[in-house]
């Protein structure tokens, strides 16, 4: 398989070419490009790669300008920090939207997805069912206005957190330094309102991140104990009758 890859970022470059080795090691990269007017200028003269893992915020401006100047005709899987471009991704031959930091799971999934498409053409059905998917992602909470020293709103981007947890009665998100912000919402809100492949919700009291876990415990009666980065006030377990639908979530199936 032959990639292009556009990306300003020369660490996520590299992540990306580690994952490749790693979930697709027979994928030839051609070339990297890391703007909009050299990525026109190479679609322009050359003949188009079986795939572009392209990132939408380029050095000199969005990388959908890129389809305004010339045809890309082949699949392109966006790797973006930023989850609100989803259905604009979609209307331009996109076949997956992977958010960064991407994890090996992520990219398997998009390139399993590109081996489907190659042997079965869309169907109507499938494409509603693609749009209905993206535009619910569009929809799910990006950032809080947090109340915050009594006359401020301190903005908070759901990215930032680790957890969310019930303390003393009122719904807690924290953060990657430890502070905790009380949220105006209950989990079962924040639940509904997240996106569920980012979060998941242990038990009465947690909802975590995926990227907080840092190891898991095997616990008494087939349950499962989480470990995140920042230190919770006591033990995050997961229940029995949920262990096969976390492991599911956190492997990204």
């Amino acid at each position: 398989m032959k990639a292009l890859i556009i990306e300003d970022e020369k660490a996520a470059v590299r992540n990306l070419e580690a994952l490749l080795g790693e979930v697709a090691p027979d994928t030839k990269i051609i070339c990297t490009l890391d703007s909009i007017t050299d990525s026109v200028a190479w679609f322009e003269a050359n003949p188009a790669p079986d795939v572009v893992f392209m990132d939408i915020h380029l050095a000199d401006g969005s990388a959908f300008e890129i389809f305004e100047h010339v045809r890309v005709g082949c699949p392109v899987i966006f790797t973006t920090a930023y989850d609100e471009y989803a259905l604009k991704a979609f209307k331009v031959n996109s076949i997956d939207y992977l958010l960064k930091p991407i994890g090996a799971a992520d990219l398997r999934r998009a390139l399993d997805k590109l081996e489907g498409l190659r042997h079965t053409a869309p169907t109507q059905e499938s494409l509603s069912a693609l749009i209905g998917q993206l535009q619910r992602r569009e929809h799910y909470k990006t950032h809080f206005l947090i109340p915050f020293k009594g006359d401020k709103l301190l903005p908070l981007a759901v990215e930032q957190v680790q957890y969310f947890c019930i303390a003393d009665g009122v719904t807690k998100a924290v953060v990657s330094d430890r502070e905790r912000y009380t949220v105006p919402c209950t989990l079962d809100e924040l639940a509904d309102s997240l996106d569920p492949e980012r979060f998941f919700r242990v038990n009465r009291q947690y909802l975590i991140a995926r990227s907080a876990v840092q190891d898991i415990d095997l616990w008494f009666n087939n349950r499962l104990a989480i470990n995140l980065k920042v230190p919770t006030d006591g033990k995050v377990l997961v229940s029995k009758l949920r262990v096969n639908e976390f492991k599911s979530w956190f492997a990204g199936r």
